[in-house]
C-alpha cells in the first residue's frame, strides 16, 4: 500500500531550526542559546512577547538572522509540549 504525502506538510516538518539551539555548561549557565552566541531563546521570546517584530529584532541584533528567531519559537513550543500528569 503506498501512502500519498502532501508535500506543504512534508516540507514543514522537515524545515526545523532547531539546529541553531545551542545548550552548553559554559554558555549563559547551561541556557539554550541562538548559535553559540550569547542570545538566549529567552531573550528572543521576551523581545516577541513585549511586541517586537521579526524585523525590529533582526535590525537590534544584526548577528541574528531569522531563522534564529523561528527556531526560538519551535523550541519553545516544543519545550510547552509535555505530557500531564495525573495524580490518582
Amino acid at each position: 500500500m503506498r501512502v500519498k504525502i502532501d508535500s506543504a506538510l512534508w516540507s514543514e516538518e522537515c524545515m526545523s531550526e532547531l539546529h541553531r539551539i545551542t545548550i552548553g555548561p559554559d554558555q549563559c549557565a547551561g541556557r539554550p542559546c541562538i548559535r553559540g552566541l550569547r542570545v538566549r531563546v529567552k531573550d528572543i521570546l521576551d523581545l516577541l512577547a513585549s511586541g517586537a517584530s521579526h524585523e525590529e529584532i533582526l535590525s537590534d541584533y544584526p548577528y541574528l538572522e531569522a531563522g534564529d528567531i523561528t527556531a526560538a519559537l519551535e523550541y519553545a513550543a516544543q519545550q510547552a509540549d509535555h505530557p500531564v500528569l495525573r495524580v490518582a
